[in-house]
């Protein structure tokens, strides 16, 4: 007979085999601290990653897709590749991703806030808030409020009272883009008058307004920076609530218009049913990606500020932001057909 201390339970073999075979099927987050169970990391390294970019090259999501593509690749062990996929305001590629395998493979980078307007405006194929899930933010980039350098105005007060005076022509970079929605809100609280010209991208509008085609441009820093240094537009006011480090003496559209705030936030998502531990390695890589000081310093210098954001916390972000600018788009009236 076997010694047993009173008050133990006998444990049978065939129990003890059971136990042990739960406690291995179990998944990582629910085994107790210090069991000393660690999973490996994923292996991403067998085929090629898509960062998709609903947008054209050349703007906000663009740039930090290419800015972090290397560091990324070498992260994960596998090639990164940008793929542009355009059209419907950033739709089309959306669609894409969210159709997509959940298996890491296939990412979307975008404007988050752009993703939340959609809903609002369109009769999409899929619903960002369950066939998406947020991966990681990276980035925040106010837009900047400029004109054509022979427009007569070099602050918002000035230009308000022009708007008044003649027609002007404000470039956006697609009907329903949150630079779009930006100007709506704007007009709401000062009352301007002036028509929308759409594109089909960032670069295009930019470009037009630096051509003299039209007058007034609200882009995202990141992409429009450059040719504010280049002194090939003007510019009046950033979008952030305080003024921005790289330009100090530019007023904040909220010294005119108190709590005016608009912007782009540069985010992945994946589709909805990504392994949770693949979530995580992608969310990690990510987020050290863009904090890498080559990258951090590339995106500062150009106006954008690397703004993390875990992955519990993006689907509030995206719930809020989805409501208050379906409430900009129904009192606007906004129909796209």
């Amino acid at each position: 007979m076997t010694d047993r201390k009173p008050g133990v339970p006998r444990v049978s073999r065939r129990t003890a085999l059971a136990s042990l075979a739960a406690l291995a099927a179990a998944p990582l987050a629910s085994l107790p601290f210090g069991t000393g169970f660690s999973a490996p990391a994923p292996d991403l390294s067998g085929k090629p990653i898509r960062l998709i970019v609903p947008f054209t090259a050349g703007g906000s999501s663009d740039i930090i897709a290419r800015a972090i593509a290397q560091v990324l690749s070498e992260d994960l062990g596998a090639t990164v590749v940008v793929e542009n996929r355009v059209g419907a305001n950033g739709n089309i590629g959306a669609a894409f991703v969210a159709n997509a395998e959940p298996d890491g493979h296939t990412l979307l980078l975008c404007d988050v806030r752009a993703l939340a307007i959609s809903p609002a405006l369109y009769k999409l194929p899929f619903d960002p808030s369950t066939a998406l899930t947020g991966v990681a933010m990276l980035a925040y980039s106010p837009h900047l409020l400029v004109v054509n350098p022979s427009i007569p105005a070099n602050t918002l007060p000035e230009l308000l009272e022009l708007a008044k005076q003649k027609q002007m022509f404000f470039a956006v970079t697609a009907l329903g883009s949150a630079p779009h929605l930006a100007g709506i809100e704007l007009q709401e609280k000062t009352k301007a008058a002036w028509q929308y010209v759409p594109y089909k991208g960032g670069s295009q509008a930019v470009n037009d307004t630096v051509a003299g085609q039209t007058n007034i441009l609200m882009n995202g820093m990141l992409a429009t920076l450059p040719f504010v240094k280049s002194k090939q537009l003007k510019i009046l006011a950033v979008s952030k609530p305080t003024r921005v480090d790289l330009l100090p003496d530019v007023p904040t559209i909220a010294e005119t218009v108190p709590g005016f705030e608009s912007g782009t936030w540069q985010g992945v998502m994946a589709p909805a049913g990504l392994p949770p531990a693949v979530l995580e390695r992608l969310s990690a890589a990510l987020i050290k990606a863009i904090q890498a000081p080559s990258v951090k310093e590339r995106l500062t210098a150009q106006g954008a500020e690397v703004s993390t954001m875990p992955t519990r916390e993006i689907g509030a972000f995206y719930a809020k932001e989805r409501k208050h600018w379906a409430d900009v788009v129904a009192r606007a009236n906004i129909k796209i057909e």
